[in-house]
């Protein structure tokens, strides 16, 4: 799904109607609970049908003011429920279509028979004994027993160069959920459940918490706090009207208390936050949390993973350095021949780049002999009459042309070296015992993701690259990608304790990884994206999935935070200008027949005090379904200053929050008064 579809209509029948249910459900207090001002708009409704209840019984002439009063309150909150409701089934309409059966990782058990068995890695004990081949993960912690295989491990160290796995010495040790790249492998597992490299992630998990976002904090606060001051006003009003000798019923006052409480953004608060989820969800973004949406529009700083998330994961062939007397077309050429039968990602990246800008076509000739890349020699290529064309490792191919590191050409060593000092990986091509030249293999930046870095710098938040990688290599590879920092040789303990420095001077961090030594550091991150195509342990340790693994995608997260933040300001003004306008509405009404001077206060000329009453309260209801569709499509946003931003939104909804109320409680209290309905 990309950002161009469109979201679920808020009419569609398979999101409405579960709606209108789910809104009857979540009429439960323990679930209003965490909504103050709906929380107290429900038990403001639950007094007034009790009075209502008891009108009916010994006042019967009330009991139709109070009776409507009771239905327009119990509207209010079932409004503000069922704007959470219809969020909430859009997101999940959007998110069902994206998200995907788990795939548990599987195992080739060899029995006692000698055969194989597939089983669910779960299931393997200790001792058990699997085969792993080329292209296969590693189903368990363990040791290889036999053979030798090439490793890619960049998901668990942050390493993106592959490593050597061998049965026997110190390079024996394999962890689950890497991937061999060459070759097949006998491991026996060894690591108990609970005990392996894994688990250790998942206890840092453990002890990594989440801030609470300032704007969430100070929101609470003045939500709470303008619930708190308007009970004062009511119960001062109450006060007033018995020492004036205005009668005032409990059913007004609660009604009075209602209208002014801030319900309109008390209402939409939820369905803002859930429809900020739904947006990232059309863009290809799963949240687990409206909180990290929120965060993400106030992010200072972004750390990314290296491997598999600024580069491709895989080191690539990228330029062909020519020894002397040898063209750059000849060297391709050899290196093409020699990587026919190389099938790792290392060996197909050189058959790109040939074919691809050096434009070398696909040799028709046949061969007298294939030597396929195996991680014992470290070698591959092919024999053609008397050409001898081999391309692997600097010393193994050294070696096959019978020289030593000494031995070698100047120009060669020089070429060697210059790949190494950038944090590339050399690879020799010879033809027999003549060296044509040095491949230049090196992880590679994934297009367009340095004009993306400059576009966070713009929206001012600072960029910092971590890896596993020796400092040169970082340096690198920092530069090329245009990163303002990096951590090089970072374990998953440093990238969780510059985290918490950072949060501790007060800042927001944002966190892009993709594998399990990513882990901690996206459970402690305010706002962690897993690239989808990370471990498990990384998108269970994140609040956001990116499926389509792209780092920059930040930028879209960005701006979605961003907009739910000032979606939510803008309503929180709206919402707050309702209620000053709503007072001055409604108590010249109350007071007229007290103080007759109030007669100049009272510009809309309301029928009576019941009318004025009855009339906010419906258009307190009305209003909060009014706003719904702002609330799940969001407030556009336009990168701006604060002070822009902040006239904009003082003049559309501080002003037009003040003067909606006047005009649509005058239309409503004209009709109230032709329908008799007080």
């Amino acid at each position: 799904m990309s950002k161009d579809n469109k979201a679920p209509s808020l009419l569609d029948p398979t999101i409405l109607l579960p709606a209108i249910r789910d809104a009857f459900v979540k009429l439960d207090p323990r679930k209003l609970l965490r909504n103050p001002v709906i929380f107290v708009t429900e038990i403001v409704a639950v007094v007034v049908t009790i009075l209502f209840i008891r009108d009916l019984a010994q006042n019967p002439g009330e009991a139709g003011f109070s009776g409507q009063i009771a239905a327009w309150l119990w509207f209010t909150v079932l409004f503000a429920t069922f704007a959470e409701a219809v969020a909430e089934g859009r997101g999940r309409a959007q998110a069902d279509s994206l998200k995907k059966t788990k795939s548990e990782l599987v195992a080739r058990r060899l029995g006692a028979n000698g055969k194989t068995e597939t089983i669910p890695a779960s299931g393997l004990k200790v001792g058990d004994i699997v085969l792993v081949a080329a292209g296969e993960l590693i189903p368990g912690d363990g040791e290889v027993i036999e053979g030798v295989a090439s490793v890619n491990e960049s998901a668990i160290t942050g390493e993106s160069a592959p490593v050597i796995r061998e049965s026997g010495g110190d390079r024996s040790a394999v962890t689950g959920g890497t991937q061999v790249l060459s070759d097949e492998i006998k491991i026996k597992i060894t690591i108990q459940p609970g005990s392996s490299f894994v688990d250790r992630m998942i206890a840092l998990i453990e002890g990594a918490k989440r801030q609470k976002t300032p704007n969430e904090i100070a929101l609470s606060i003045l939500l709470s706090g303008l619930t708190l001051i308007f009970l004062f006003v009511c119960v001062a009003i109450w006060g007033l009207a018995g020492y004036s000798g205005t009668v005032l019923s409990v059913t007004v006052l609660a009604a009075l208390l209602v209208t002014l409480i801030p319900t309109t953004i008390g209402g939409l608060l939820s369905a803002i936050g859930i429809a900020g989820m739904d947006r990232l969800v059309r863009f290809n973004v799963i949240a687990t949390s409206g909180r990290a949406v929120e965060a993400a529009g106030d992010v200072d700083t972004l750390l990314l993973d290296k491997t598999g998330t600024i580069t491709f994961g895989n080191r690539m062939a990228s330029d062909f350095l020519a020894a002397p007397g040898v063209t750059p077309t000849e060297l391709a050429e050899a290196a093409l021949i020699a990587s026919l039968s190389d099938e790792t990602p290392e060996g197909r990246s050189v058959v790109a780049l040939a074919t691809g800008e050096f434009g070398v076509p696909m040799p028709k000739a046949e061969f007298d002999a294939v030597i396929g890349f195996t991680a014992e020699t470290r070698l591959s290529g092919v024999d053609i009459g008397q050409r001898r064309l081999r391309k692997g490792a600097v010393d193994a191919v050294l070696k096959f042309a019978g020289l030593t590191d000494q031995d070698a050409p100047d120009d060669f060593r020089r070429a060697v070296d210059q790949v190494a000092r950038t944090g590339g990986t050399p690879l020799g091509v010879a033809d027999g015992d003549r060296l044509l030249g040095v491949i230049h293999l090196k992880d590679v930046v994934k297009p367009g993701i340095k004009e993306r870095f400059a576009a966070l710098r713009a929206m001012g938040i600072r960029t910092v690259m971590v890896t596993g990688d020796n400092p040169v290599t970082a340096a690198a590879i920092a530069s090329e990608a245009g990163v303002d920092d990096f951590l090089a040789q970072a374990t998953p303990e440093d990238k969780l304790a510059y985290i918490r420095r950072e949060q501790q001077g007060g800042r927001l961090i944002a966190m892009c990884g993709d594998g399990t030594n990513d882990a901690p550091a996206l459970a402690q991150a305010d706002v962690g994206v897993a690239m989808q195509t990370g471990t498990q342990a990384a998108r269970e340790a994140a609040n956001m999935v990116d499926l389509d693994s792209s780092p920059t995608k930040l930028i879209e997260i960005v701006e979605i935070g961003k907009q739910l933040l000032m979606t939510r300001g803008s309503l929180t003004t709206f919402s707050i200008a309702n209620d000053v306008a709503k007072y001055f509405a409604i108590i010249p009404a109350l007071f007229v027949a007290t103080y007759p001077a109030l007669e100049a206060l009272n510009i809309m000329g309301l029928t009576s005090p019941q009318s004025a009453i009855l009339s906010a309260v419906i258009f307190n209801a009305l209003i909060i379904v009014a706003l719904i569709p702002l609330a799940l499509k969001g407030v556009a946003y336009r990168p701006s200053g604060a002070a822009s931003l902040l006239r904009r939104n003082l003049l559309v909804y501080g002003v037009g929050g003040l003067i909606l109320p006047f005009a649509g409680i005058k239309v409503i209290d004209i009709a109230v008064s032709a329908l008799h309905l007080v």
